[in-house]
């Protein structure tokens, strides 16, 4: 027979990832009871966390919560990067034009790992290794199903409220009816191959480089391993990239004279679809979503994880001042009327600057030459216009 364990709770939180466990801490922090469950554990959680470029946005949601000590510790600060042709580059100072804010290099896993570590000092409830199986809504309460893939039991979670953090292929973006809300996506025609390696940085800062045979990037991981990107064809795969194949492409669309890129063991490569997507309105009834869950967002620019956070900030104010203020349910409509703006505001961006710095792929060539020059024309906008390149630091380094 199979046992069954029942909980109650106010808020039931899917997903240990950033938004999850960010709106874990803030609720915890303000009294409201809270559990979050995720099907991973500690560790595995901690592999999967790959992003690290962490906006001034987002550091001042941590900061106002308290979340930010070990980040603000440990974090290496970023103000320019450079844009690297085959002829010439171009370093951008975006931290004065924006007024100083700048980019914190720290690894996702390890941010999400402090905050796990806060959360449960403070006495928060996380239940790993439990997999959302089912959610049940009805007009007081919603309940959540999970089986606990340890002691392999059924877990009954009863709420007020599901935010769902548990990102695009999780339970909650699933049980939104497809009805109830719009769907904006699309999908596109390349791809990046990722790589980790043991190099030391060749730059402290990012680079991207912008070269016929299509993008590439260096990212600072920390003082040992960088990160690298590709743009690749649809149709490669891992087996067409060895490792030689991978430095020889890097150093022909980055590298320059004087400035060569350090090589060292390739100890992670993965190919990444690139493609945008955003839920209107973020959830359902008693049904909340963040992150990844309610918009995908292309790697370019680094907002995903941003967004995610800075969901988890409002959604936290939003539950927050719901149970303070006693307001009903129609309340909770704000969250997505105040996030959807900036949400809208960081695809046009990422999908700006993914387009100004990608080669063009296409079978018409005159179209492919158009659009190159496009692209110039826009990156030339950095040095020759202050409007322009304002307003494309604001945007870069945190939508505000």
């Amino acid at each position: 027979m199979t046992k069954t364990t029942q909980l109650k709770t106010s808020v039931c939180i899917l997903g240990c990832g950033p938004a999850g466990i960010v709106l874990g801490n803030i609720l915890l922090r303000n009294g409201i009871d809270c559990i979050v469950i995720d099907k991973y554990n500690r560790e595995e959680i901690y592999a999967r966390g790959r992003a690290g470029v962490i906006e001034s946005t987002t550091v001042q949601v941590l900061k106002k919560n308290d979340l930010a000590d070990t980040l603000l510790k440990n974090a290496y600060t970023h103000g320019s990067c450079e844009f690297r042709y085959p002829d010439k580059s171009l370093t951008f100072e975006y931290g004065s034009l924006s007024g100083g804010d700048v980019h914190y290099v720290y690894p996702q896993s390890d941010l999400n790992d402090d905050l796990i570590e806060k959360y449960i000092k403070d006495g928060g409830k996380l239940l790993f290794h439990h997999e959302g199986k089912k959610i049940v809504q009805s007009d007081d309460k919603v309940e959540v199903e999970c089986y606990d893939l340890d002691s392999q039991k059924t877990v009954t979670i009863q709420a007020d409220f599901v935010a769902g953090c548990d990102g695009y292929h999780g339970l909650a973006r699933q049980s939104v009816p497809p009805e109830a809300v719009e769907i904006y996506s699309k999908q596109y025609n390349y791809r990046w191959l990722a790589i980790l390696a043991y190099a030391p940085p060749s730059a402290q800062y990012t680079l991207y480089g912008v070269h016929p045979d299509g993008f590439a990037a260096h990212m600072l991981r920390n003082s040992k391993i960088s990160r690298y990107y590709l743009q690749i064809p649809s149709t490669d795969t891992l087996e067409d990239w060895s490792d030689e194949h991978i430095w020889a492409n890097l150093h022909q669309r980055l590298a320059k004279e004087g400035c060569p890129l350090n090589e060292g063991e390739i100890f992670q490569k993965r190919i990444m679809e690139l493609r945008n997507y955003v839920m209107e309105p973020m959830g359902y009834q008693r049904l909340l979503l963040a992150g990844d869950a309610a918009h995908i967002i292309t790697p370019m620019g680094g907002k995903g994880l941003n967004l995610a956070v800075q969901d988890a900030g409002v959604l936290a104010e939003t539950l927050i001042s719901y149970y303070l203020e006693n307001h009903d349910l129609s309340y909770l409509n704000r969250y997505s009327e105040i996030r959807l703006p900036y949400i809208w505001r960081a695809q046009e961006f990422s999908y700006s600057l993914l387009t100004m710095l990608h080669s063009p792929e296409g079978e018409d060539l005159e179209d492919v030459r158009f659009r190159r020059k496009l692209s110039e024309s826009k990156l030339s906008q950095l040095t020759t216009s202050s409007t322009f390149a304002k307003n494309f630091a604001r945007n870069y380094v945190g939508i505000v």
